[in-house]
């Protein structure tokens, strides 16, 4: 029997440093994203640049996690939903080792909507604690074309860069 080596698991580095991680280049999370299909992760993808509103998102999200036809398109809504995505009710395959909810262009959004965009956050990042208590991980990556983007801690963690993109000298123009 082979013994469970935790640096060899991409997800457990990636919770280890908090449930949302931030990611600059496009091929950082593209070789995130394919070791974790790899390891049999259900993969949720939503663009976040295109949202213009708040209803935007919230209407992208719905669709991408399949909440039901009643959702209230609000935070308060978006936080109930997210209990029973976590349950595995909806949005998420009860077959797959852990859920994967992956934005792109997220600062976009972020400078739209700067306080729902952090609060969305918040609430994956909390949601994520309770789904590991159930040994269902919840990984959130997050795209952002501005190298510099910053935001409040979420789920009592602080936001990070990738450990490859940790420090600032390795993400901007010049290190693609």
């Amino acid at each position: 029997m082979r013994r469970y080596e935790p640096r060899n698991d991409l997800a457990f580095s990636l919770l280890r440093d908090g449930p949302v991680t931030l990611f600059w280049r496009p091929r950082l999370l593209t070789e995130t994203t394919e070791w974790l299909v790899e390891h049999d992760y259900q993969l949720t993808r939503l663009s976040a640049r295109e949202w213009t509103s708040d209803h935007d998102m919230h209407t992208a999200v719905a669709a991408a996690l399949d909440f039901p036809d009643y959702y209230g398109q609000n935070l308060d809504a978006l936080n109930d939903c997210l209990r029973d995505v976590i349950a595995r009710d909806y949005g998420w395959s009860p077959d797959s080792a852990g859920l994967a909810i992956v934005f792109t262009g997220y600062d976009a959004y972020a400078a739209r909507s700067p306080r729902s965009a952090q609060i969305v956050l918040d609430l994956l990042a909390s949601h994520s604690r309770v789904a590991m208590l159930f040994g269902s991980p919840l990984v959130v990556l997050v795209q952002s074309d501005d190298p510099d983007i910053l935001f409040a801690p979420v789920g009592a963690s602080s936001v990070s860069w990738n450990r490859a993109e940790w420090l600032n000298a390795n993400r901007g123009p010049g290190n693609a």
